[in-house]
């Protein structure tokens, strides 16, 4: 008798995603034993709305680059292909139907473990998948008795890496090689590393209000790093 399949869903906007992001799923693959890490890119995240700086085209191929040739981890376009926002709740129902025997496991940092009863239909996230949550720096409230014996602490250490980090670097023209390992096929100056140079040609539009350049200002509104697909990956 086969085996009931182990899916972990990981969620999120991703807006870029970085080192920590894999480092989670990494733990979560290695410590539950997951046959796959399934990264779900919000394309309309309600908590988020009018937060969301890169297309959701652009993240989801920021995520195909940073899980190239990582095992056991696959990008999905479930939420990116479905109508209205992007509830939690519906992407396990459907990953459930399509997956009927796999046992699901939800990935989340602490702090959205904390607002998870102020989700659409928590009580039915928590029958549908055990959480497997990550510690965040300085969060230590404690937890809404409904989640109380249905998640489990990865074994990874507590890490402030954000993705604004990187947008505002990205905005100031730093360098992000430190946080984000995305490595993509672009035209790059000789000496220069791949993932930087791809997240600041994605950026080279990108303004986070506050972090502009000397005698540049900030330009409200656009919808992604850069116009443009990018290459390779």
């Amino acid at each position: 008798m086969n085996k009931p399949q182990r899916i972990g869903i990981y969620g999120g906007t991703f807006d870029p995603i970085h080192r920590t992001h894999l480092d989670i799923a990494r733990a979560a693959r290695d410590t539950a034993g997951l046959d796959t890490v399934l990264f779900v890119v919000a394309a309309r995240p309600p908590h988020k709305r009018g937060d969301v700086f890169a297309s959701a085209e652009d993240r989801l191929a920021l995520v195909q680059a940073a899980i190239a040739g990582e095992k056991g981890m696959e990008v999905s376009r479930i939420e990116m292909d479905r109508i209205g926002p992007s509830y939690t709740v519906d992407t396990l129902r459907e990953i459930h139907q399509q997956h009927p025997e796999a046992a699901l496991f939800l990935i989340l940092g602490y702090d959205s473990l904390l607002d998870l009863p102020s989700w659409h239909k928590p009580k039915e996230i928590l029958v549908l998948a055990r959480v497997l949550a990550a510690r965040r720096p300085g969060i230590n409230a404690p937890l809404h008795p409904m989640v109380q014996g249905r998640f489990d602490m990865l074994p990874i250490e507590e890490n402030a890496m954000s993705s604004t980090e990187i947008r505002v670097r990205v905005a100031r023209g730093e360098p992000v090689h430190d946080l984000a390992d995305v490595a993509l096929a672009v035209d790059q100056p000789p000496g220069r590393r791949a993932h930087e140079v791809q997240l600041q040609t994605l950026g080279a539009r990108f303004r986070v209000p506050g972090a502009e350049p000397p005698g540049q200002d900030a330009e409200p509104g656009l919808p992604g790093y850069r116009n443009r697909q990018p290459q390779g990956g």
